[in-house]
């Protein structure tokens, strides 16, 4: 399955530096994905966290309407989530991109990779 970790609505996978999450659905709830994903990182993520400045994409992907959900809100969630996992602390994040857009399915992902 390309490598990916996990078999519930949250999986993850490392290509090359980069580590790309994938949950699976969509609440309107952004508090909801923060323990989701951290249970998640916590139980079956194997890496260290590094040093160094970083790069966070967030895609929310939605069908139809998109949810009524604050995008500053979802970030500050799972950027808390993945925090001690990918890196250290946030002020890691040098660049941070949060994006909604209309897709084949309902759908968050989020890829993280050391910046330049």
């Amino acid at each position: 399955m390309d490598g990916w970790i996990g078999t519930g609505k949250v999986r993850a996978r490392e290509q090359g530096e980069a580590v790309e999450i994938a949950i699976d659905g969509l609440t309107t709830q952004a508090k909801y994905y923060k323990p989701l994903v951290y249970e998640f990182m916590r139980k079956e993520w194997a890496s260290r966290p590094s040093w160094g400045d970083y790069v966070v994409e967030i895609v929310m992907e939605h069908v139809g309407d998109p949810p009524w959900m604050d995008l500053d809100n979802l970030a500050k969630a799972l950027l808390d989530a993945i925090k001690g996992y990918l890196f250290h602390d946030d002020s890691q994040v040098a660049r941070l991109l949060v994006e909604r857009r209309e897709g084949e399915r309902e759908r968050i992902t989020i890829r993280v990779f050391p910046r330049a």
